[in-house]
């Protein structure tokens, strides 16, 4: 940074300075020390204790500033109450670290995995918690039930259902391009600063397979530069937003096997879209549903109860291949 862009030093200084070479803040501070500087000025400029407080000035306001170990765990604490959680502590240990403000995360599996359940139940348990927030839920395929959701928020949580799906706003969106339609809709309202509370704190697309999948063509490289420039207008959304955007991805054939599986079985199956895509997301979280995991015999609604694991699969902000396992009860997650 030039000096002369510094408002901390007199203008009659600066100009002294850059006559002698001295021209950027890096040139105060590290070409020579105080007194060779001085040496070089015009006599009667400035004295030797008013030119080290220039210095002084001019690192203070160039320089990062520090920060204390506890002010850093704090910060630190406050991010793992932001996370979208399930409630249930197994499988908390993993989201916690993965579900903060300014992530994008993949979440794929094959089909009755529990991708959009465990979506539909996170964003649900944080409207209730948190009623200052709201959702945006894409819809790409016409699935998603407001009958569901209801369900889910009867049978866990003891709150006025309708005042919770007021805050969960479904879109949707059959091509990509209606879905930059949502998001440039979506930039508007938040960059206009009319928009009075909720704000949105979270975003999911279920599912992004169908919208980028028919682009995708290995002699031709348009469909790779349309899947990255979604991905990376999502990621932008997180961060600029401060919210957390969840993609949901199908799965497709893949042999071998993926290798540290959490399943007691082979995985046959794979992210679709491609490598690319999940190297284009903070995280890909998988999902594998284990026909008949569940044991307890003596309830009577055992054969309605799944056991699903949650995997995470890769990782650029936590540690990847750890996995956590849960249950579904009627497509409803149970604690």
């Amino acid at each position: 940074m030039r000096l002369a862009a510094l408002p901390s030093l007199p203008a009659n200084l600066v100009s002294s300075l850059e006559s002698c070479g001295i021209i950027t803040e890096i040139d105060l501070l590290f070409s020579a020390s105080t007194l060779e500087i001085l040496r070089r000025l015009t006599p009667g400029n400035t004295s030797l204790q008013e030119l080290e407080r220039f210095k002084a000035l001019v690192a203070n306001s160039v320089s990062a500033p520090g920060h204390s170990a506890a002010e850093l765990s704090k910060e630190t604490e406050e991010e793992e109450e932001d996370a979208l959680l399930s409630g249930i502590p197994q499988l908390d240990e993993i989201l916690s670290g993965l579900t903060l403000p300014g992530r994008l995360i993949e979440v794929s599996g094959d089909k009755k995995s529990g991708k959009s359940s465990l979506l539909l139940h996170l964003v649900l348990r944080h409207l209730v918690h948190c009623p200052g927030s709201n959702v945006l839920w894409v819809d790409t395929t016409g699935d998603f039930s407001a009958v569901r959701a209801a369900d889910i928020l009867a049978s866990s949580y003891d709150s006025d259902a309708s005042l919770t799906l007021d805050r969960l706003e479904v879109s949707a969106a059959f091509d990509v391009d209606a879905l930059h339609e949502i998001l440039e809709e979506l930039r508007s309202s938040l960059c206009s600063g009319i928009a009075p509370p909720p704000r949105t704190r979270a975003l999911v697309v279920d599912t992004i397979t169908p919208l980028l999948g028919p682009f995708l063509s290995p002699v031709s490289s348009q469909g790779h530069a349309i899947m990255t420039s979604t991905m990376q207008r999502l990621r932008g959304f997180a961060q600029a937003f401060s919210m957390t955007v969840f993609v949901v991805n199908d799965s497709v054939a893949f042999s071998p096997y993926i290798p540290g599986s959490a399943s007691n079985t082979p995985h046959i199956r794979k992210p679709a879209l491609g490598p690319s895509f999940t190297f284009l997301a903070d995280a890909t979280l998988w999902l594998v549903n284990c026909e008949g995991g569940a044991t307890n015999k003596r309830n009577e609604n055992a054969s309605n109860c799944t056991k699903h694991i949650a995997q995470v699969y890769r990782s650029k902000v936590t540690t990847s291949q750890i996995w956590r396992s849960f249950e579904m009860r009627q497509g409803i997650i149970s604690p």
